[in-house]
């Protein structure tokens, strides 16, 4: 017996399991298929910003998500330079207007098993892990449902009205519809690793960046030890590896003032995962039966950790646009045109603020050309007015065209069940 529903979601990252979440509250069949057989995974984006701080508010889930662990970025700190250095505050969220005046620092798996939750508590919500989509299914050339493997290697085919790929930046429906990414050419590629706190209780917290003498990175603190990122030239990861670990684990002593105790922890190259980063878009989302979302429609470079929430914003216009033709049993491609539209806006601000970042700041600092005493003019600007830092928050942790939980969708924490 052919299995069918209203919508098919593959993808069960932040996307996925946000948008199965607000369409199951809209009453509308919903099955979300994830590879993975958990939501555990190094390094995912972590930082939940205002918009989505809000967002959890409307749903009924702000409690709920307050509760979970999680640091607190009120202000985002650069040093730059190498021997001379300077100190700049790129942005400050206490200024931006609303009640969440700060970026919650947050492991993803939680806030995913947390709207996942929320999500079983609703009847025609349905979440598969360990389930990933191989193919499309289609009539006359209408995407009509997906092909998946079960985590048994089973094969299965499940018939939708629509199908969304929220999929991330290697997208396999993004691939099966024909739809090419134009991608932009990046300076950095990622090493990630994990460094274990030290005893000294002076040593930085929050996110804060080391740009300067051929080197950049980013690190997060999450209580117990530092979530890194290291980033290196485009294409010389392997080139790099063949390097003594002994010299990685000092550059990162160097630009952070960590000590060798702290260091040791990183015991080989298999400690240091690597993130090959894209960026581009799509010009079309969409194909009749099927749509693309988050980073299967535009993979964002990592700069401003905005990805996860500006693919949840995508998700929540999705829903919002679309949960009343699902009920009705029939999108057309009007419709799912429809999507691009609403976020197109939003999407192409934050990439090209990422190219300016990319060329003002990441590409010099990896050259070695990124000086303190000769500052990039935002730079300069940014330190001396400091209402700039204000809207540099504002940007980036809400951004244009921020979207609501739509009237469907929203509930007080009184009306929801017993905690997750």
């Amino acid at each position: 017996m052919t299995e069918r529903v209203r919508c098919c979601v593959a993808g069960g990252g932040p996307a996925g399991v946000m948008l199965g979440l607000l369409l199951a509250r809209a009453g509308v069949d919903v099955v979300v298929l994830e590879k993975h057989r958990d939501f555990l995974r190094d390094f995912r984006g972590d930082t939940v910003h205002p918009s989505t701080l809000r967002l959890l508010d409307e749903l009924g889930l702000g409690e709920r998500f307050a509760r979970l662990p999680r640091g607190v970025l009120e202000q985002m700190h650069l040093r730059i330079g190498g021997t001379e250095i300077a100190e700049v505050t790129m942005a400050d969220f206490r200024r931006i207007p609303g009640r969440h005046k700060h970026i919650a620092m947050v492991p993803q798996a939680d806030l995913l098993g947390l709207l996942a939750g929320a999500g079983r508590a609703e009847p025609t919500f349905d979440l598969r892990m360990g389930c990933a989509v191989v193919g499309l299914l289609r009539e006359h050339g209408r995407v009509t449902g997906v092909r998946y493997r079960d985590q048994h290697s089973g094969i299965h085919e499940l018939r939708a009205t629509l199908t969304v790929g929220c999929d991330g930046r290697w997208s396999t429906v993004r691939e099966a519809l024909g739809l090419r990414l134009r991608e932009f050419a990046v300076p950095m590629d990622v090493w990630q690793v994990r460094v274990p706190k030290g005893a000294d209780p002076k040593q930085d917290k929050g996110v804060f960046g080391r740009f300067g003498g051929g080197q950049a990175a980013v690190t997060m603190d999450r209580d117990d030890y530092y979530q890194t990122s290291y980033l290196i030239p485009k294409g010389q990861d392997a080139v790099l590896r063949k390097e003594s670990l002994a010299e990685f684990r000092a550059r990162l002593g160097d630009l952070f003032g960590w000590d060798t105790a702290q260091l040791a922890a990183i015991t080989s190259w298999e400690d240091v995962k690597f993130l090959d980063v894209r960026m581009g878009r799509l010009d079309r989302w969409h194909a009749d039966g099927a749509l693309c979302v988050g980073d299967a429609a535009h993979p964002m470079s990592p700069v401003g950790g905005v990805g996860v929430n500006l693919a949840i914003q995508d998700a929540v216009a999705t829903a919002a646009l679309l949960a009343e033709p699902l009920r009705r049993g029939r999108v057309t491609t009007g419709e799912l045109a429809a999507v691009r539209r609403r976020r197109w806006l939003p999407m192409a601000a934050v990439q090209r603020s990422q190219l300016g970042e990319h060329a003002m700041l990441i590409k010099p600092a990896l050259e070695g050309t990124l000086h303190a005493d000769r500052l990039p003019v935002p730079l300069r600007l940014v330190r001396r007015m400091p209402f700039l830092r204000g809207v540099a928050a504002y940007l980036g942790g809400v951004g244009l065209r921020p979207e609501h939980a739509p009237p469907f969708a929203r509930r007080s924490p009184s009306s929801l069940d017993s905690p997750l």
